[in-house]
């Protein structure tokens, strides 16, 4: 199968710097959905926002591989998206804080006409952090782009206690996920994910 131009279709810069372990080609576009949703269950919602912005991004770059993603944060069967100000992200943080809930991410890969989706779900538990640690987070801008209002990765907060799944998932694309549906869908055949934690991912195929 001959390899077509590779697109990650998100603006998210963490999903970009992901998708560079697997020492691919691509170029990023994002593109811009509608990800209101009434769908109740995680793993459905996720992936038919990865769908829906999959078959999206195809239809502007038709002669492209893309790749679609959607994560989303689950606190006792709530959905928890990016918040809007400060003061729902403080909310939010705090909500979570010193509890265990679920974060699912699905990734969607479109290429002539064929699609295939996978979501994966992850449990973090966050440690007891602070207020003051919390507004810090706020004053720095980190929590707006990012649903449950936190990054896992940020070194600084380090608001995750633990993590019982695939990291990367959670920072917003399963690598070995993306690695299985590009074989799939596309033809295209990578490295395995650089990072040394995915080695011992779960979802380590």
């Amino acid at each position: 199968m001959q390899q077509r131009t590779l697109v990650l279709a998100s603006a998210s810069p963490r999903r970009r710097q992901l998708l560079t372990a697997l020492g691919l080609d691509f170029r990023v576009e994002p593109t811009h959905v509608d990800e209101s949703s009434e769908e109740p269950d995680p793993l459905r919602r996720a992936s038919q926002l990865a769908l829906r912005k999959g078959r999206a991004a195809a239809r502007a770059q038709p002669r492209a591989t893309v790749i679609t993603a959607d994560t989303i944060v689950v606190l006792d069967g709530r959905v928890l998206g990016k918040p809007d100000g400060a003061e729902e992200a403080a909310a939010m943080l705090g909500s979570l804080r010193a509890r265990r809930h679920e974060v699912v991410s699905a990734v969607a890969v479109a290429a002539e006409g064929r699609e295939a989706v996978e979501a994966a779900t992850t449990a973090v538990t966050m440690r007891d952090y602070g207020a003051d640690e919390i507004e810090r987070f706020i004053e720095r801008g980190e929590p707006f782009d990012k649903a449950g209002g936190y990054a896992v990765q940020d070194a600084e907060f380090a608001p995750a206690e633990s993590v019982d799944g695939c990291l990367c998932a959670v920072i917003g694309l399963p690598l070995w996920t993306v690695r299985g549906l590009l074989a799939r869908v596309a033809g295209i055949e990578t490295v395995p994910p650089a990072f040394q934690r995915c080695a011992a991912c779960p979802l380590r195929t």
